[in-house]
């Protein structure tokens, strides 16, 4: 990402390349789950000064990373470099909600919301307690 990215990734891009991955690792990004990444980007205050344009590059990253065999490790590695162990929690609710976007929480993503609790090492009860508020903020009527 050396020209693509004029700075190294910022706590907002992994916050980002978490979303796009949970919503990506099915191979289908629906379009419930794009626009809760966008309504999460434009709306939560950890966004407020978030380089929209940063959004293009931190997907072709996520992109890039699914394409190799160690992708997922590589992508980790960032989050552990770059994202601030207080806002692991968070990352974790912004992929909860990513993940329920859809109505649906498919295999790929909740094996992949299993490996994010465990890299960010999420205790039990506070990851239950953040699966069960997206549960309720997505069901259908």
């Amino acid at each position: 990402m050396p020209d693509a990215a004029p700075h190294p990734m910022t706590p907002q891009d992994c916050l980002v390349a978490l979303m796009i991955a949970i919503s990506a690792s099915d191979e289908n990004m629906r379009t419930a789950e794009l626009v809760k990444i966008e309504s999460a980007v434009n709306m939560l205050p950890i966004f407020s000064d978030y380089d929209i344009d940063r959004m293009r590059v931190v997907t072709d990253l996520v992109f890039d990373l699914f394409e190799q065999e160690d992708g997922l490790d590589a992508l980790f590695g960032l989050l552990r470099d770059n994202l601030p162990e207080r806002l692991n929690e968070t990352a974790y609710a912004l992929a909860c909600d990513v993940a329920a976007a859809d109505g649906t929480l498919r295999e790929e993503e909740l094996r992949l919301l299993e490996e994010i609790r465990y890299e960010l090492d999420i205790d039990r009860l506070h990851a239950a307690a953040i699966e069960r508020g997206a549960r309720a903020r997505h069901l259908r009527a």
